[in-house]
């Protein structure tokens, strides 16, 4: 009547279906790259067009996820201090800007491995505190860099893998609570205070948050400002926010199905910078000419990717196998909601890339290693 469940079956290799998801992705950001790209690219050679800079990008992204998947996640781990102390000390090396998001796999193996230890190791507050530091130090040295967005990453990244770790949850509330107090007040800093009151941001990056509040012209010009400076600084605010506008008219213009592949008006008549629209808001594109139905599948690729993880973190043969996999889905879900968000204003333009569907070689090699990461842990799962 049933047919009896064969115990000599082998568990599958990897997880098909998060690799299919995997490539729906990576499909979608050659389309969309080379629509993006459609003008500013017309003259150019084929092999100088960025959507097939991409796909090699893609190639080298798949084949850097199959070695991390040959090497087993514990080996990698026993690592994970040694690439840990290189990425900072890549970060220090002020000459070599932009040393790759690589440095968020380090962090993850490096935090997972020192969370594997005990659970009663854990609840000692030293351990809090060191976990805090591993996590304080690469932030502290991205933000100099600068790069808001990148640290903005790591935050919920190894707050999440504490918390799966079993620090104890009033540790994380105490502590997450007096720095939501300290961020309400350095925001209230940096956009009401005096100038020479006012904490020391980048002048682009305070002006970023101006426009995302949707401040008052008057706060792009100086104190007592002349009517010229609040004439500039109007002006100012216009050119800051022009990205943003832009990109909320793409997505709503874009309807329930979209105005075509390569048909979207607001990018090929270069409303949306053509400079910015095939990486930091290359989700307004692909909304304009696919519409919500378009949206959708992306995100419902993207939740794929994510429930996989999760459910990954779940059938881990051990705790570091866990807490590795919940920081990737973490780290890919930060990167996914910025950028998202910053599209349609629910957050501040970062520079935070759309994983495997903005251009960028480093972002994609740094998601398929994440990906590779998990199907790590997939092949090394519990067997029942």
């Amino acid at each position: 009547m049933f047919a009896r469940p064969n115990i000599a079956e082998k568990p599958a290799r990897i997880d098909w279906v998060m690799m299919c998801a995997l490539l729906g992705l990576m499909v979608l950001g050659v389309l969309f790259i080379y629509s993006a790209r459609l003008v500013t690219d017309s003259d150019l050679p084929w092999f100088r067009h960025l959507h097939f800079k991409q796909i090699i990008f893609y190639v080298l992204g798949l084949a850097a996820m199959a070695g991390v998947c040959v090497i087993p996640y514990q080996t990698l781990a026993r690592w994970s201090y040694v690439f840990y102390w290189a990425s900072i000390l890549l970060l220090l090396l002020v000459l070599i800007p932009h040393v790759g998001a690589m440095r968020f796999i380090a962090f993850i193996l490096a935090l997972g491995n020192f969370l594997a230890r005990p659970l009663d190791e854990l609840r000692l507050t030293g351990n809090f505190w060191k976990a805090l530091g591993m996590l304080g130090l690469p932030f502290a040295f991205i933000l100099v860099e600068p790069d808001l967005g990148s640290a903005l990453v790591l935050i919920p990244t190894g707050f999440v893998m504490m918390y799966v770790a079993g620090i104890p949850a009033r540790y994380l509330r105490r502590f997450l609570g007096g720095s939501a107090i300290v961020v309400l007040l350095l925001l209230v800093d940096v956009l009401f205070a005096p100038p020479g009151w006012q904490l020391k941001l980048q002048d682009y990056q305070r002006r970023r948050l101006l426009v995302y509040f949707d401040m008052d012209a008057k706060y792009f010009a100086p104190p007592n400002a002349t009517a010229a400076e609040l004439q500039k600084a109007q002006i100012q605010k216009r050119n800051d926010e022009y990205n943003i506008i832009q990109a909320l008219i793409s997505v709503g213009s874009g309807g329930l199905t979209g105005k075509g592949w390569r048909q979207g008006t607001q990018n090929v008549l270069g409303y949306l910078p053509r400079a910015v629209a095939h990486n930091d808001f290359i989700f307004s594109v692909l909304a304009e000419e696919s519409g919500f139905v378009g949206s959708v599948v992306v995100l419902s690729l993207y939740a794929v990717v994510l429930f996989a993880g999760i459910r990954i973190a779940g059938q881990a043969r051990d705790r570091l196998g866990k807490m590795m996999a919940a920081g990737v889905v973490a780290l890919l879900f930060s990167h996914m909601f910025i950028n998202i968000g910053m599209n349609i204003r629910l957050m501040p333009v970062t520079g935070v890339p759309l994983p495997l569907l903005s251009y960028g070689g480093t972002s994609v090699i740094c998601t398929l290693v994440a990906a590779g990461l998990l199907q790590n842990i997939y092949l090394h799962r519990r067997s029942y």
